[in-house]
């Protein structure tokens, strides 16, 4: 019954933060460090249960995108999604040849709450006073695609926050565009990601109950979760996650330095 709670926590934890532009990936490190660690698969499971609700979301969207590729605006956007993905894909086998994995330990993450933090603040800054402009351009979908890069190989940048804020610096400034592509993206690269790990793991030992808890739960989860992000962009700036991100990473280097977190 512990395990099962604490899968569901999990799920909890991946669901709340995968969309929001806080990291995921560094929650649940954060999380393990008490909960206990889990296999990448289920880390990655957890993170396509998100995805689903994305897909669920943007269904309309991906349908028009799909089946009306006979107009220019479609087929203009759907080629741009293809070359952030693609960037994305061909960065990510590289960084995994040259070996690069995630640290196992907090004080990267706090470090990358902080910096992040700090760096939202700065493109908020950036953007305040320009036009709001809705077109995504080929600039921006080489930028969301080189950033999940970053966000893969440094846990605590945060794959929703990297992507958002490189297309807005890149030109999309328009804060429901720029996270509509950002998104978007996500699907194709997370259910790949997904993909390749189930491959890897293929006749090894899973706890198959735990990772469809935890899927069902992260989808649940992160489908409440993005509904209320693209309402509060609406009206809002990502100024209040920026804040979040730097109190928590002061609030970890404490404690890392207190000896509570490694």
């Amino acid at each position: 019954m512990t395990d099962l709670f604490d899968t569901i926590i999990l799920g909890i934890i991946e669901g709340i933060t995968e969309f929001l532009p806080i990291s995921s990936t560094g929650h649940l490190l954060i999380a393990e460090a008490w909960l206990g660690a889990r296999s990448d698969l289920f880390n990655i499971a957890i993170q396509a249960g998100a995805i689903l609700a994305i897909v669920l979301i943007y269904r309309r969207r991906l349908l028009q995108l799909l089946t009306r590729l006979d107009l220019p605006e479609n087929r203009d956007y759907f080629a741009k999604l293809a070359l952030a993905t693609s960037i994305t894909l061909v960065g990510g086998f590289i960084a995994k040849y040259l070996g690069f994995k995630l640290p196992e330990t907090v004080a990267p993450v706090a470090a990358a709450l902080i910096v992040g933090g700090l760096a939202i603040l700065g493109v908020e800054r950036f953007v305040s006073n320009r036009p709001q402009i809705v077109e995504v351009t080929w600039r921006v979908a080489f930028w969301v695609g080189a950033s999940q890069i970053l966000a893969g190989v440094f846990p605590g940048t945060s794959r929703s926050a990297a992507t958002i804020f490189a297309a807005m610096l890149a030109g999309l400034t328009s804060r429901p565009a720029a996270t509509e592509f950002a998104f978007l993206v996500g699907i194709p690269t997370m259910f790949a990601a997904t993909a390749y790990e189930l491959l890897k793991t293929r006749g090894g030992v899973e706890d198959w109950n735990a990772l469809a808890v935890g899927f069902i739960t992260s989808g649940v989860v992160a489908f409440v979760a993005v509904k209320w992000l693209l309402r509060y962009i609406q009206t809002h700036r990502f100024t209040a996650f920026a804040w979040y991100r730097i109190v928590l990473g002061v609030v970890l280097l404490g404690l890392v330095m207190h000896g509570e977190l490694r």
